[in-house]
């Protein structure tokens, strides 16, 4: 060791313990007490001041356990516990299901009273409405599992990286956003928007991956790479078709009323037909029609229908009359 370097090191004063172990004092009451007015001016600008005395909302976290269950007890020995053996499968899905659908059904209760209070009604029949859908959802898993299976076997056959339909499985982004959104998209269509888009959220933060549970999807579809698609609430799409990273299937603008508020719900998103592939980078704007088996290149921007069998690049869109799009 140099001489300065030790000299430094015996100047050097060292921190007393007591300083590092003592507690310090946040001033949490008065932080406390300020969120509680925060709260309080939020509940009253917003009409929300009654007293609930318990949750409110559906809860994110338990969202995500329920979707790690489900994914389990669809493939129960590639998503499964690690542990598991095949003799053993059917007490494992039959027991995670039932704590899985019993979760669920409280989350569905929670966004039926909740959507019930917002429209000023009672909510006493709100639980009867939330058994019977999941009742159906429940029922609704084999067909689910047998669509995502078309869903993989897409994957591993329009992918030459891929080794097996297993890799696919337990590697791929774009299946365990396609997997979110299938279960996601039945909870839709039940009437639960509000879990439907926390579970589609759950699979975007995971993959970067972002499809609204209201769009449309047939079967055998795969998502390559995936980072940074987007697939709109009404896009909807037909069977065997394959996108790439960064694809955008967005609306091309947003109508609003004479107050300035959006509409809601109408269609705005594209309508991809069969056996189509989007290449990465394309953004397809506005409810427009992509052909049955048309191939739509890299980095395109387009804002109009292209009939069937059509193969659209930068190049081609360059000298159409009124390009781009």
């Amino acid at each position: 060791m140099s001489k300065k370097l030790s000299a430094d090191l015996d100047g050097l004063t060292p921190t007393p313990l007591d300083a590092v172990t003592k507690p310090v004092n946040w001033q949490l009451e008065q932080i406390v007490e300020q969120l509680r007015a925060a709260r309080a001016e939020w509940r009253s600008s917003t009409g929300r001041a009654r007293e609930l005395g318990s949750r409110e909302l559906p809860s994110r976290a338990a969202v995500e356990n329920i979707l790690e269950a489900l994914c389990g007890a669809l493939f129960p020995m590639r998503l499964g516990p690690s542990g598991l053996r095949q003799e053993s499968e059917d007490f494992y899905v039959g027991h995670t299901l039932d704590n899985a659908l019993n979760s669920l059904l409280e989350q569905a209760r929670l966004e039926l009273r909740y959507a019930a209070r917002q429209r000023g009604e009672v909510e006493a029949g709100s639980d009867a409405v939330a058994v019977q859908i999941v009742r159906d959802f429940a029922a609704a898993l084999p067909g689910l599992r047998r669509l995502l299976d078309s869903d993989v076997i897409a994957a591993f056959a329009g992918d030459p990286a891929a080794r097996s339909v297993d890799e696919v499985l337990l590697c791929y982004p774009g299946i365990l956003a396609v997997i979110h959104h299938r279960l996601a998209h039945h909870l839709y269509r039940a009437g639960l928007p509000l879990l439907a888009r926390i579970a589609a959220e759950i699979a975007h933060s995971a993959t970067g991956i972002d499809i609204h549970p209201g769009a449309q999807i047939g079967h055998s579809f795969f998502i390559d790479h995936g980072t940074g698609v987007v697939i709109g609430e009404t896009a909807v799409i037909g069977n065997r078709v394959r996108i790439y990273q960064a694809v955008t299937l967005g609306a091309k603008r947003f109508t609003a009323d004479e107050t300035g508020q959006l509409h809601k719900g109408q269609a705005r998103h594209p309508i991809v037909e069969d056996d189509v592939v989007i290449y990465a980078g394309a953004t397809i704007l506005g409810r427009i029609t992509l052909g049955k088996g048309s191939t739509i290149g890299g980095n395109v921007w387009l804002t109009r229908s292209v009939p069937p069998g059509s193969n659209v690049t930068q190049a081609t869109l360059q000298h159409q009359p009124g390009s781009p799009g």
